[in-house]
């Protein structure tokens, strides 16, 4: 007995229940939140770059982030892997606030096995996916990767698909977000491609399937891997780029930016803003905007901007395709989708590019109900047979498609050409648009006066003394009496010829009637869109 009690007297005794537990728990929080050591953070921030974590504090309101699978490692046992288990396995998930608003997030940690893909951390962004499906709220990848983690082989393979399916599965109901801050090569670039909007940081990003090393022995071209895959080529080029950010700090605030448009899913409205921009305000300056001289460019932009609530605009891609212009604004504090052709480029003709810029995302904003504003100066389809050859009829098919497709409100106001097909494609009254309004300097024919006049009189000329007189005045007959909104009105085709200056009220009023429009499409599994 005395024995007991003296080794009961004798133990040190710790007044916190379970302390050696609360250690062991500090202990592994720790390790986690190491990653891969001060050292490898540190040529992070050499390279320009910050770690995940900072990324997503930056990325996210102060003391909103919630982490998920913290404690996660891998479950690889061969080449030497069971030796090198680091917690959260190359990969910070969870959820936060952006503007008081739940979003879901994960980012790749590069500093541990250069945040390659692991059967593990595949499953720590499928959980993170699925929770935002069930939740109605967007999801945000922030995208520094080596690429599939080799040791694993099939096991990696199988968590890049399981993630594509999710991608897939959340397309059109939930805003998906990539935003690639480091390499993204291989299989790992598919992902980022199926999401909605794709994010690329300058000389510190790039995204490729095969790399330059591959390319060299198989085409024997030369190209570095900013030249094949770096940000400047996806966002001039390819596409494949919708923002380009001047760094990690620069590319957070700019997805920050992009989610106060959108809705947290496609049974929201998107969020309203309080503006102090007068709702009826006329501005002047367009009535003068649209030049006297038919073929003179100007940017259509500069009528965006005088339209929208402060003058702001939230241009999406816009070093790609410049010849149709696409983006975010708000009209009396509602966020729209603004598609407009761009005089200055091309004279705004539809090519190959532009219609797929368009259609993609007139179908991003149907999918979350915002509303359409249409611009239209588009004198038709580019020519040529690099266009034909690559199918202008098939690309310029899915703008049409998309706009025919939109149940949402669409409003379109006719600046100046609105000629053939290009006519029919933009937003026109005969694919399901609820408003068209035109300018009086609107030309709506099958084609240009000098075009039709050499078609329909071209008896006329061939007979004429002075076939450029006569050309001349028949061109300006033409235009007098067919390029012109009136015809169009007359048909009700043209809902009203409005004066410039009041373009915003006129948009204002409609979007407030057609606040309660519902539309739908036939019963279907899914249309068969000319991909």
């Amino acid at each position: 007995m005395s024995g007991r009690k003296r080794a009961t007297e004798n133990q040190v005794t710790d007044p916190r229940p379970g302390s050696g537990k609360l250690e062991e728990l500090e202990r592994r929080d720790q390790a986690a939140a190491e990653g891969g050591g001060a050292e490898r953070r540190q040529k992070q921030h050499a390279a320009g770059k910050l770690s995940a974590r900072e990324r997503i504090e930056l990325l996210l309101d102060p003391e909103t982030f919630e982490e998920l699978d913290r404690l996660v490692v891998h479950r690889c046992e061969e080449f030497g892997m069971a030796k090198q288990r680091i917690a959260s396995d190359g990969i910070v998930s969870g959820y936060g606030r952006i503007d008081g608003r739940l979003v879901y997030v994960f980012a790749q940690d590069f500093t541990v096995f250069g945040g390659s893909l692991s059967e593990a951390n595949a499953e720590k962004i499928c959980k993170v996916m699925d929770l935002a499906m069930k939740n109605g709220a967007p999801v945000i990848g922030l995208n520094d990767s080596g690429g599939a983690r080799i040791q694993e082989g099939v096991m990696s393979l199988k968590g890049y698909a399981d993630v594509f399916l999710r991608n897939t599965l959340a397309s059109g109901v939930i805003p998906q977000i990539s935003a690639i801050m480091g390499p993204c090569a291989g299989g790992a670039v598919y992902s980022p491609a199926i999401t909605d909007f794709v994010f690329m940081t300058k000389d510190t990003s790039y995204m490729f399937v095969t790399g330059p090393d591959v390319i060299r022995s198989v085409t024997h071209e030369e190209v570095t891997k900013e030249g094949l895959g770096g940000s400047r080529t996806h966002s001039t080029t390819s596409g494949v780029a919708h923002f380009v950010a001047a760094d990690d700090q620069e590319c957070l605030a700019m997805i920050r930016e992009l989610l106060s448009f959108l809705p947290g899913n496609n049974l929201d409205d998107p969020p309203r803003r309080a503006t102090s921009d007068p709702w009826d305000r006329a501005e002047e300056r367009l009535n003068h905007l649209i030049p006297a001289e038919p073929m003179q460019p100007y940017d259509i932009k500069d009528i965006i901007r005088l339209v929208v609530d402060e003058g702001y605009f939230f241009e999406v891609q816009e070093h790609y395709a410049k010849n149709l212009v696409v983006g975010f604004a708000r009209l009396a504090g509602q966020p729209v989708g603004m598609v407009a052709n761009q005089p200055a480029v091309l004279a705004g003709v539809l090519d190959i590019n532009a219609s797929d810029k368009g259609a993609r995302f007139v179908r991003f904003c149907d999918c979350f109900n915002i509303p359409l504003i249409t611009f239209e100066d588009v004198p038709g389809f580019l020519p040529g047979t690099q266009q034909e050859f690559g199918g202008i009829i098939r690309h310029g098919a899915k703008l049409l498609y998309a706009f025919a497709e939109a149940t949402v409100p669409k409003i379109t106001v006719i600046t100046r050409k609105a000629y053939g097909g290009a006519y029919c494609v933009m937003a026109s009254k005969h694919i399901r648009t609820d408003v068209n309004y035109a300018y009086p300097t609107a030309e709506i024919a099958v084609m240009g006066p000098e075009g039709a006049v050499n078609i329909v009189h071209r008896r006329e000329l061939a007979a004429a003394k002075d076939a450029d007189a006569e050309r001349a005045r028949q061109v300006a007959d033409f235009r007098e009496r067919y390029a012109n909104p009136w015809i169009a009105a007359e048909r009700g085709w043209i809902d009203a010829v409005i004066e410039p200056r009041l373009t915003r009220p006129k948009l204002i009023a409609a979007l407030q009637m057609l606040a309660n429009k519902r539309d739908t499409n036939p019963p279907k599994k899914h249309g068969n869109m000319p991909l």
